[in-house]
């Protein structure tokens, strides 16, 4: 990390600056408007770091200041006179990008549930457990909240272009956000490697959808140089204004739970991008006041996409690679591009990095569908690990445990064909019944039912 890692600027450093960026790893300090897409000293990422928020005659704002400001809009109360936002990332704009002013390029997004479902925590072994539904995003996933910010900095700086490598849900979101804001977006997706779902809301919001023929981490090689050569807008997570959006899922989820930290922060993890963005925000909370300690974090990988987990199990001590395959496409990425914040996050959050079978993923989403929420595939790792780690004595009965599920259940259909239609002997399938026009038929349909439900 870079020498000076203060969380915020002090009045001298930001010398009128609301916000700059900052390396993380040699220092350097970049305007708060520059396009770089790395350090341009030393080819690191960029941190956002702004000024701690401050009153009308510049003293610092008290937690409880800072807590009644974000209690003001929400999803049902849209921004009143006196200000506010009613999007979930904007309220949050004094920790977010504080000099935006109304310029946000907004649907608006978050405003996610915070879900307990008895049929979930019975699986997974925890009373406590909560389910934060990112799929409630205007696009379906998490990507929408830094995807917003992302946009608005691409509008900011006059970009003219905005790019990104995806496995499907961030080039949705580019889409989608580079339409509303009247900029071409172009994606690079692996050919043949991204959900329907996805890929149609790719091509319905207009943006330019380059296969190419390798895998997600040749994608984002690619459109890094493309970017750097090109003049293009980079906004995939290493993006640092894409971090600032996604810290918002914590902001929000700890406003939720009246800013009482739970016990545990469960997540899948790919890129690594939210595990950057998740630790992020905790040290900012806790340095605030606006919590009074920090929960655990905890990334959960697919086994055939699990570099950053054997690397915790050896201490961190190799930053590995591999060749990614699972059936989680949202998080098939073998060379994860922000593993030194996540190796952050994890340690000072006293966090843990598991991994999990795609047979425990499909197991969790099922699970999880059944209880009438559902998720794309890679959102059911975060049960999946909960249940890993309560089998483990780890996490207790009676924890608070909040679960992030990234992706919504339709971003993935033809997982969903395969599940309940296509496989042979599929536990839990539940397969479309043929029938004549008879209400007699209907009638035996519902007594078969009957019998299944008292059986299980």
């Amino acid at each position: 990390m870079a020498a000076n890692d203060s969380l915020f600027l002090s009045a001298q450093e930001a010398a009128g600056a609301l916000s700059v960026q900052r390396c993380d790893v040699c220092g350097e300090t970049l305007n708060e408007r520059d396009a770089s897409p790395a350090c341009p000293a030393c080819g690191g990422l960029l941190a956002i770091v702004h000024r701690a928020p401050v009153d009308a005659a510049g003293a610092p704002l008290s937690a409880m200041a800072m807590r009644q400001q974000f209690a003001g809009p929400c999803c049902a109360r849209p921004a009143v006179a006196g200000g506010g936002h009613a999007s979930g990332v904007w309220r949050f704009a004094s920790l977010v990008m504080p000099t935006v002013g109304a310029g946000m390029v907004s649907h608006p997004e978050g405003n996610t549930p915070l879900l307990p479902r008895t049929r979930v925590q019975a699986y997974a072994g925890c009373e406590g457990l909560l389910l934060k539904h990112e799929g409630y995003n205007p696009t379906g996933s998490f990507k929408d909240r830094g995807m917003t910010v992302g946009a608005t900095q691409a509008l900011r700086i006059g970009a003219r272009a905005v790019a990104c490598a995806s496995t499907g849900n961030t080039s949705a979101s580019l889409a989608a956000y580079a339409a509303q804001a009247g900029i071409p977006g172009l994606v690079f997706v692996p050919a043949g490697k991204v959900a329907m779902g996805k890929m149609a809301q790719t091509l319905a919001y207009g943006a330019r959808t380059l296969l190419v023929r390798g895998d997600f981490d040749e994608c984002l090689r690619l459109v890094q140089v493309a970017s750097k050569e090109l003049g293009i807008y980079l906004l995939n997570s290493i993006n640092p204004w894409r971090v600032e959006g996604q810290k918002t899922i914590v902001f929000e989820l700890l406003q939720q739970l009246g800013w009482e930290a739970p016990d545990f922060i469960v997540l899948p993890a790919g890129n690594l991008g939210n595990t950057a963005a998740f630790g992020k925000a905790l040290r900012e909370a806790l340095a605030l006041g606006l919590i009074a300690r920090l929960p655990r974090l905890v990334s959960v990988q697919a086994e055939g996409a699990s570099p950053f987990a054997r690397g915790f199990a050896e201490g961190f001590a190799t930053r590995h690679r591999m060749q990614a395959d699972t059936v989680a496409t949202a998080i098939r990425i073998g060379d994860p591009a922000s593993w030194d914040r996540a190796v952050r996050a994890i340690r000072e959050t006293d966090g843990l990095v598991l991994r999990v079978s795609d047979e425990e993923i499909l197991e969790a989403k099922r699970v999880i569908d059944a209880a009438g929420v559902g998720c794309e595939p890679a959102s059911a790792a975060s049960v999946a690990g909960v249940r890993q780690l309560v089998s483990r004595g780890v996490v207790r009965s009676s924890d608070r445990v909040v679960a992030v599920l990234t992706g919504h259940v339709l971003k993935d259909p033809g997982i969903l064909v395969s599940m309940h239609q296509e496989r042979e002997a599929s536990e839990g399938a539940n397969r479309p019944i043929e029938i004549d026009a008879t209400v007699e038929a209907v009638a035996r349909v519902i007594e078969a039912s009957r019998s299944t439900e008292v059986a299980s």
